[in-house]
């Protein structure tokens, strides 16, 4: 049982949270078209992308295995940056990163706008750790939304179904509930 929080500095991805990015992703040798951008933006291993992976790109399983947890890396990064000192359980730590690494980390830090701190960072540097952990679920979109039904919460929405059932399973890891 959880007691404390640790302090963000001291945190890093935990092997289950690791386990998930990389369960969640899915393993593929070889580079596929982005499921929401297409094929400007190419996809290998556990959902690697960069200047390096182009269409017809190969990255062999353990050379995937060393680039997610260096993507990973990256986005703890960011979020370390962002979120400033604030102290978290690493299940919520987890979460934040699992969620940074598919959507990027600027989308979990700032808002729409990019005029400030997104909800997330706002409710964690408040204290409102459960309001930081619900906020991952207004993350629901893979792309433009014209119309209620482009949002993948929405029950009509037959495209993304997939990443809303992550956001549910990252909300349920980040408030320490079983993830489905």
């Amino acid at each position: 049982m959880e007691t404390y929080r640790i302090a963000i500095a001291a945190l890093a991805l935990s092997a289950t949270g690791l386990v998930y990015i990389a369960q969640r992703e899915g393993y593929s040798e070889q580079a596929y078209p982005d499921p929401v951008h297409g094929a400007k933006v190419a996809t290998a291993g556990f959902g690697t992308t960069g200047a390096d992976i182009k269409m017809g790109s190969t990255l062999p399983p353990v050379r995937a295995l060393v680039r997610l947890r260096a993507d990973a890396s990256e986005k703890e990064l960011a979020l370390k940056r962002c979120m400033g000192e604030v102290a978290l359980f690493p299940r919520e730590w987890d979460a934040f990163v699992g969620l940074a690494y598919n959507t990027g980390s600027t989308p979990v830090c700032l808002n729409n706008e990019r005029s400030g701190p997104s909800t997330i960072v706002r409710r964690l540097q408040a204290g409102d750790h459960k309001g930081a952990c619900e906020a991952i679920l207004l993350y629901d979109r893979a792309g433009p939304v014209n119309k209620p039904q482009d949002r993948c919460s929405h029950p009509d929405n037959r495209t993304c179904r997939g990443v809303w059932t992550d956001r549910l399973r990252l909300h349920a890891m980040c408030l320490g509930e079983p993830v489905q």
